[in-house]
């Protein structure tokens, strides 16, 4: 059974990154050496894994990894410290009175 790895990395300008690999460690060498020179991680050296979640059907971790891409700096930092009871009121938007 092959695995598939959402991830996210925080670079150095405190943004996050969200990708998809079937293989985490080569990904994150890539990432780290600038492989890809105009890429969004070879401007924003030295990159850390902070998060990553195992996925055994493909479809379902590009699925994740789309939503995880779409979400707020807040929700990404619960997933990250692992407060996922918190992930359904972070998706919930404030209404002005």
């Amino acid at each position: 059974m092959k695995l598939s790895y959402v991830y996210i990395l925080k670079c150095t300008d405190d943004t996050y990154y969200t990708g998809i690999t079937s293989n985490l460690q080569k990904r994150l060498v890539e990432h780290q050496s600038a492989k890809y020179p105009e890429s969004y991680t070879a401007k924003r050296l030295p990159v850390e894994l902070v998060f990553y979640a195992e996925f055994t059907d493909i479809n379902i971790a590009i699925l994740q990894e789309k939503q995880i891409k779409s979400w707020s700096r807040a929700k990404k930092e619960a997933a990250i410290e692992g407060r996922f009871e918190d992930l359904p009121n972070l998706a919930k938007k404030k209404f002005k009175k």
